[in-house]
């Protein structure tokens, strides 16, 4: 997980608010396209398709809209890119910035950040799963990996504190401790869905049509689960 505040990313539509064709261009003909539209069927695309396996004639057909009017929006795939993992980012960071975030004891800290990361996820689902598959082969994607990065140090920074308070369990490294967390957060992405069909394979599958909780819900599941492990016995 990963942000810079500031970075400009626009008020995109949260996950599942836009379908397919949502902000197509009216039977006139007039482009009723916003840069909010497009993004939000940029990340579909992208997240389908792949980043380096989608052209712009992709997102023409996907959009509706022709390829100028991509480029009266936006000068490239890559700002497309860059728009979106920005969103993410910074509905990350700014996490870091809440009060239940800098206020309280390390544990207190620790457990509110990591119940509102899974929270973001959930609410920013596309532009999160779209973060989280970036492999580096652009300047963006470098740029939001070392965002990331810096987002798992920061909350790698808590619990170090929580340890020092004795508020966690000091016997399982710090950084072994939250990638095995983000493990879990980030794994997320691929099964749970807002409108309540989990994503699964074939036959014995453990992952079913049905519903599966809110953000919210899964959020305390993942902090009961963790914390039960980390926390200091005794």
């Amino acid at each position: 997980m990963t942000a810079q505040q500031g970075s400009g990313s626009p008020g995109t539509a949260t996950a599942g608010q836009r379908g397919r064709g949502a902000g197509r261009a009216t039977r006139g003909g007039r482009d009723t396209y916003t840069p909010q539209t497009l993004l939000s069927v940029a990340v579909r695309v992208f997240n389908e398709r792949g980043y380096d396996g989608t052209s712009m004639e992709h997102l023409s057909q996907a959009a509706g809209i022709s390829k100028s009017s991509i480029y009266h929006h936006v000068s490239s795939k890559e700002e497309l890119l860059r728009l979106a993992v920005s969103r993410a980012i910074d509905g990350l960071f700014a996490v870091l910035d809440e009060e239940g975030a800098v206020t309280g004891r390390p544990l207190e800290r620790a457990q509110y950040v990591t119940r509102r990361t899974v929270e973001v996820l959930a609410a920013e689902l596309p532009y999160v799963t779209l973060l989280l598959r970036v492999r580096g082969n652009t300047d963006t994607e470098r740029w939001a990996l070392e965002r990331r990065r810096e987002f798992d140090h920061r909350v790698a920074g808590l619990f170090a504190a929580a340890v020092q308070e004795g508020e966690l369990r000091g016997d399982v490294e710090v950084r072994m401790a939250t990638r095995l967390l983000f493990g879990m957060i980030n794994s997320v992405v691929e099964w749970y869905r807002p409108d309540g069909v989990r994503q699964g394979g074939d036959g014995g599958s453990p992952y079913e049509e049905g519903p599966v909780g809110s953000g919210a819900d899964i959020a305390d599941a993942v902090v009961r689960i963790a914390f039960s492990g980390l926390r200091a016995q005794g």
